[in-house]
C-alpha cells in the first residue's frame, strides 16, 4: 500500500509543479502604479519612468505588466527594485506585441476545426457547420464535409483563445523575489511616437519697436497608452539616434492668446548638452492627443525691423538690359537676452506673427521657423514681403574678359511709397573670386563671399544703387 502511494505522488509530482507554477503569474496593470514620470524628446521619441506597488510571491514567478506603450523599443527596457534591490532580480524578459485580432486569431487556427454559425432567414433559425481552416492568407478556406469553401459567411466560432495572444501589449518577466514585503519596482524604457514642438506668437506693438512673446509647447502622445498624473519633461536638443529618420510631427496652428501667464509653467534647467522644462504640475497625457501647455511668456522685448533685398548669384551668360524686379523681404530681430526680457534657451520651432489694425484688431502677418537659440543670441524672423517698396535691377554692362574672367555692371533702383525715409540693406552675393571696381554708395563685406549696402530711400522718392565688379570662376 506505501509502495502504491508512494508511486502516485511521484507521477502527481509533475502536475503538482504545473499547477503551482501557474499560481506564480502576477499580472499588473495601471491600478498598480503610483507614480509615472514621462521625458519627451523634439526627436519622436519618450522615456517612461513608472513605479508600481504589488505583492510578489517569495521564489520565482512571472510577472505580466500591461498599460505600456505598443511602441515601446523592447531592448530598452529595465525594471528594478526601488525599496529592496537586493531582493528582486530578473531572469527572463519579453515582450509581447502580436495582439489579439481577427486575423491574429484565425492564423492559429489554420488546419484546425472551428465552427462557422449562420442565421437562416427562411426557417428563422441558427445553424451551425464543422469546418477546417485550411488558409487565412487573402482569403479564408475552408474544408466542409469533403468539399473546399472558398470563403464561407457567418461568424467563426473558435472553440477558445491561443495561449500566445495577448488583448494588449504586455512585458513579461520571470524574476526571482526574496522578500515577502510588496515590491515597489521602477519600470523604464523608450518609445516611439511621442514628439513635441515648441511654438511662439509674437505680438508686434503698434510702434514696431516692442513686442510680447509668448510660448507653447505641443506635446503629441500616439504611443499607445495614457499617462495619467504624470511628472513631464520636455528635452530641447537634437538627440542622436543611430539609423533612425528624425521627422517630426506637424505642429497644429497656434493663435495669439490675449491672457497672460502670472508664473511660469516650466523650470528650465540644463541636461548634459541639452535643455530640459520640467512641468511644475502633474499632467496627463492621453493616447492619440494634442496638448498644449504655455511655457514662456515675456513682454516689451525690443525688436528691430529691417528692409532686405537679396541679390542673385553670378552667372557667366550674355549681357542684358531687361529690368528684373525683386521682392523686397520684411525681417524682424531681437535679442535672446536678460536685458531683453528672455535670456534663456528658446527650442526650435515656429514662431507666428501678428499686430493690432487700426480698429484694434490683432491680425496675422507671418510666420518664420527658428532653430534652438542659446541664450544672448540673436533671433531673425522673416515676416513676408512689403508692398510699398520697389525693387528693380538691371545689367547695364558685361565684358568677358577671358574664359574664366568676366567684368559686369549693375544697377539697382529703390523706390519708396512710405510717409517716412527708410533703410534698404541689398546683399549681393559674388563668387569666389571678385574685386568691386566702383561702386555709388558704400558697401561691407559680411563674409568671403557677400557684400551689402544699406541704403537710405526718402519717402516718396528712389535711391540707386550702382557698382561694377570683376568675377572669376
Amino acid at each position: 500500500m506505501k509502495i502504491a502511494v508512494l508511486l502516485l505522488c511521484l507521477l502527481l509530482q509533475p502536475l503538482l509543479s504545473v499547477s503551482s507554477l501557474a499560481q506564480t503569474v502576477t499580472r499588473s496593470d495601471m491600478k498598480d502604479r503610483t507614480a509615472v514620470q514621462v521625458a519627451v524628446y523634439n526627436s519622436n521619441l519618450g522615456l517612461v519612468k513608472e513605479t508600481r506597488r504589488m505583492d510578489l510571491p517569495v521564489g520565482g514567478g512571472e510577472l505580466r505588466f500591461t498599460d505600456v506603450a505598443s511602441r515601446i523599443l523592447p531592448s530598452s527596457v529595465h525594471v528594478a527594485s526601488m525599496n529592496h534591490p537586493d531582493g528582486f532580480s530578473v531572469v527572463e524578459q519579453t515582450y509581447a506585441y502580436d495582439l489579439m485580432n481577427t486575423k491574429s486569431l484565425l492564423d492559429r487556427y489554420v488546419g484546425r476545426q472551428i465552427k462557422i454559425v449562420t442565421w437562416n432567414e427562411t426557417h428563422d433559425r441558427r445553424d451551425e457547420v464543422e469546418a477546417t481552416l485550411l488558409s487565412n492568407n487573402e482569403d479564408q478556406i475552408f474544408r466542409i464535409r469533403d468539399e473546399i469553401y472558398l470563403g464561407h459567411p457567418g461568424y467563426k466560432v473558435l472553440p477558445s483563445l491561443p495561449d500566445d495572444l495577448v488583448a494588449k501589449p504586455t512585458l513579461a518577466w520571470s524574476y526571482s523575489n526574496r522578500v515577502k514585503e510588496p515590491q515597489e519596482l521602477e519600470v523604464s524604457y523608450l518609445t516611439t511616437d511621442m514628439n513635441w514642438t515648441a511654438e511662439y506668437a509674437l505680438l508686434l506693438h503698434p510702434d514696431e519697436n516692442s513686442s510680447d512673446l509668448a510660448g507653447w509647447a505641443t506635446i503629441e502622445n500616439r504611443s499607445g497608452t495614457a499617462y495619467t498624473d504624470a511628472e513631464l519633461k520636455l528635452i530641447a536638443g537634437n538627440v542622436h539616434r543611430v539609423g533612425v529618420a528624425r521627422d517630426g510631427v506637424a505642429a497644429a496652428p497656434m493663435e495669439m492668446k490675449a491672457a497672460r501667464a502670472s508664473v511660469p509653467q516650466f523650470e528650465e534647467s540644463p541636461l548634459f548638452e541639452y535643455h530640459v522644462y520640467d512641468l511644475k504640475n502633474k499632467t496627463t497625457l492621453k493616447d492619440n492627443q494634442s496638448k498644449q501647455i504655455r511655457f514662456l511668456d515675456a513682454g516689451n522685448i525690443t525688436v528691430r525691423k529691417e528692409f532686405v533685398v537679396y541679390g542673385a548669384a553670378f552667372q557667366p551668360r550674355k549681357f542684358t538690359d531687361e529690368p528684373i524686379r525683386q521682392p523686397v523681404n520684411v525681417v524682424l530681430f531681437f535679442k535672446n537676452s536678460k536685458e531683453n526680457r528672455l535670456g534663456t534657451v528658446l527650442p526650435a520651432g515656429i514662431v507666428r506673427l501678428y499686430t493690432e489694425d487700426g480698429k484694434g484688431s490683432r491680425q496675422f502677418i507671418g510666420e518664420d521657423r527658428i532653430s534652438h537659440v542659446p541664450k544672448d543670441e540673436e533671433v531673425r524672423l522673416k515676416t513676408g514681403e512689403t508692398t510699398e517698396l520697389i525693387a528693380e535691377r538691371i545689367q547695364t554692362d558685361f565684358r568677358q574678359l577671358s574664359a574664366k574672367l568676366f567684368e559686369l555692371e549693375w544697377e539697382i533702383t529703390l523706390r519708396n511709397h512710405k510717409d517716412k525715409e527708410v533703410s534698404v540693406g541689398l546683399i549681393e552675393p559674388l563668387t569666389r573670386n571678385w574685386k568691386i571696381l566702383s561702386n555709388s554708395h558704400p558697401f561691407k563685406k559680411t563674409d568671403a563671399f557677400t557684400i551689402r549696402f544699406d541704403v537710405k530711400v526718402p519717402r516718396d522718392g528712389e535711391a540707386k544703387v550702382k557698382y561694377r565688379v570683376q568675377v572669376g570662376l
